[in-house]
């Protein structure tokens, strides 16, 4: 097969084939996924780097 001789080589490249394919199929599923709450993560780390900079005033 393709000039490979040892079944278990010719394993391994089908392993990385199939590897690479879930990958790229699982990239292309979750892409952009967490954009989804990106606003209310900006809004909480402003929040908290106000109530940071009031600690830092206080001190």
């Amino acid at each position: 097969m393709l000039g490979i001789d040892d079944p278990i080589i010719a394993f391994v490249y089908i392993a990385n084939i199939v590897a690479v394919s879930i990958c790229i199929i699982y990239g292309i599923i979750n892409w952009n996924k967490g954009a989804d709450n990106e606003a209310e993560e900006i809004a909480e780390e402003e929040l908290w780097e106000k109530e940071e900079a009031k600690l830092d005033e206080e001190l």
